[in-house]
């Protein structure tokens, strides 16, 4: 009873806020769009990039709105919400423009808000509040906890755990694992030491050998202001099936703290931002999955349909919209498409199409709209043909970042290479056919993977004096006019 009362209060607060953000969207037409994505997926440039493209006018011919002439003007207004950081536009376009440097990851929720005034297509002006809320793909990952409990999460922990390659990189936390009782008397000192080994099994999990996407907790990996907090000091036991914790023991105290962690962190997140969403982008680093190898590929299709099954979605109705409002279109978008030639640009998108496929399903029927694209919200390279022999190579020029190897030597980030990215493959069944698919970093030494994509540097822009240059894209416009394109008509 006292589970199914709390529910009620919280859709009555969720109800609550709805209501009143309907009362302010009725005077004022506003869009709550969210963007996030795992670890590295360019968040922090997928929104400065679009920004910067609606704020300058720039080269977006897909996006029927600006292309036609129909935007007069788009303009940062100040930021609405006084808890949320705002999202620190000017500094990220000065990092990527005049310092040649990627803005650091996000770490935690931040807000934009921009207006944008245009005409509609029967000649009356209006303008548009789009409010973007940037935050880590991780905590997505967190929403399923709010309906498990400490026992489900350890079990799903362990199993997860036990399988290559995790398991190597969980060796030091199995090995303590195995000294605790979860009988035993409730110990700070054995919980530190559970929750900082589990943490580094979670580190090792997330670094670019291995690339696993499906690392919940998400706040072990960016505590913020919590580090160190009985809240984030817990990790998952080996428990008896059907086993009842006795009082003060291990398992209580772990438990405690577990529902501590979704009391403090996970329902606040989804009760004052996430619920609030209209419409949502969901980034993927599928490259990096591929530089890693088919378990991680086949991590990032788990952690996705996990991702989805977040949302509530559906056509949005005055019903819905009154009292418990639905995400009505969702983007999930392959970045870093500039590291491919053109002519794989395609398989990218089809390949993050089969990654997605299950869960968007169950949204498609829902009534929400689905898209998948292919882009590069700031394109670091350009194509060229490269001779090799009697073959000409599609290739792609540009500056990798410092301490890329390629071509048997590691590169100092001011030298612009040609290489040849490969193709990706056509016959995705075999893609996903079984875990010796490819060869990837996490089992195969650098210079026998199937694949391997470099980073880049941003490019090298020439400024025109009218102000920044613009940002060069891929399909940027196409993202724009989908999640959009349809309140600018």
């Amino acid at each position: 009873m006292v589970s199914s009362f709390s529910d009620i209060v919280e859709e009555a607060r969720l109800s609550a806020r709805a209501l009143l953000d309907y009362g302010e969207n009725f005077f004022n037409p506003t869009i709550r769009l969210g963007v996030t994505g795992l670890s590295r997926a360019g968040k922090t440039v997928f929104i400065t990039a679009l920004v910067h493209g609606l704020s300058r006018g720039g080269r977006f011919p897909v996006f029927e709105s600006l292309a036609s002439g129909r935007i007069a003007r788009a303009q940062l207004a100040p930021q609405p919400d006084d808890a949320v950081p705002r999202f620190n536009y000017e500094q990220h376009v000065h990092t990527l423009i005049t310092e040649r440097r990627w803005p650091n990851s996000t770490v935690d929720i931040s807000e934009l808000r921009l207006v944008i005034g245009y005409q509609r297509q029967n000649g009356s002006d209006q303008t548009l509040t789009l409010d973007i809320v940037d935050y880590p793909g991780e905590w997505l990952l967190d929403l399923p906890l709010l309906d498990k409990s400490y026992e489900q999460w350890s079990a799903e922990s362990l199993a997860l755990s036990r399988k290559q390659p995790r398991a190597r990189l969980a060796e030091a936390w199995h090995a303590h694992l195995a000294t605790l009782r979860p009988s035993a008397r409730e110990d700070e000192q054995a919980t530190l030491v559970a929750a900082r080994l589990f943490t580094d099994y979670l580190r090792g999990c997330r670094d670019e050998r291995f690339a696993m996407s499906l690392l919940p907790p998400g706040r072990f990996l960016m505590p913020g202001n919590l580090a160190g907090s009985p809240a984030l000091t817990f990790a998952p036991l080996d428990l008896p099936a059907g086993g009842i914790a006795p009082d003060g023991s291990l398992w209580t105290m772990m438990r405690r703290r577990y529902e501590a962690y979704k009391d403090l962190v996970v329902r606040p997140f989804f009760r004052d931002h996430f619920s609030r969403l209209d419409r949502q982008v969901v980034l993927v680093d599928t490259l990096s999955a591929f530089n890693a190898g088919p378990e991680a590929l086949y991590d990032l299709e788990a952690a996705l349909a996990g991702i989805l099954d977040c949302y509530r979605v559906g056509r949005s109705t005055l019903l819905s919209t009154l009292f418990r409002p639905r995400i009505d279109r969702i983007l999930f978008a392959a970045t870093k498409a500039d590291h491919l030639h053109h002519t794989s640009h395609d398989r990218l998108e089809a390949i993050l199409r089969r990654v997605v496929e299950r869960a968007v399903a169950r949204a498609e029927v829902a009534g929400a709209a689905i898209d998948v694209v292919a882009l590069a919200a700031v394109r670091s390279t350009r194509e060229a043909q490269v001779q090799c022999g009697r073959e000409k190579l599609p290739s792609i020029l540009g500056t990798p970042l410092a301490g890329e190897f390629a071509n048997g030597e590691t590169l100092d980030g001011n030298t612009e290479v040609a290489t040849f990215p490969g193709d990706l493959p056509t016959d995705l069944k075999d893609l996903f056919s079984g875990n010796g698919a490819f060869r990837g970093l996490s089992t195969s030494a650098m210079d026998q993977t199937d694949f391997r994509f470099l980073r880049f540097r941003p490019p090298r822009l020439q400024g025109n004096g009218t102000g920044d240059p613009a940002l060069p894209h891929i399909r940027l416009d196409r993202a724009l006019q989908f999640l959009i394109g349809d309140r600018l008509q």
